[in-house]
């Protein structure tokens, strides 16, 4: 596990975040079929934003998830791709209803 963290973090360190080529990916690869179009959730996937996991757990269940969700080799999605969608999943803010000040 502490190979896969060094390895994500360098890898990351060497790949600029790409939120836009995140989006395309999150749903050129099928992401928001269980997911929803903007992480929000779904019937078979939970919430993934606003406020995603930590890239290196988000990579970590990508790779070998526990529950029904199959697991996305490198070779279906390498790391750098996982850093984009997650960079997406970071980018989408949160419903108006969850900002206080926006409800007043």
């Amino acid at each position: 596990m502490h190979k896969l963290i060094l390895i994500l973090f360098v890898g990351a360190l060497l790949h600029a975040e790409d939120a836009d080529n995140g989006k395309k990916l999150y749903t050129t690869v099928g992401c928001y079929e269980c997911h929803g179009r903007v992480g929000q959730g779904g019937s078979a996937g939970p919430r993934l934003a606003p406020r995603p996991v930590p890239l290196q757990a988000l990579v970590a269940y990508v790779r070998h998830p526990s529950g029904a969700m199959p697991p996305y080799t490198s070779k279906l999605v390498t790391d750098a791709q996982l850093v984009d969608i997650h960079a997406f999943l970071a980018s989408i803010p949160p419903p108006a209803k969850d900002i206080p000040l926006l409800n007043q």
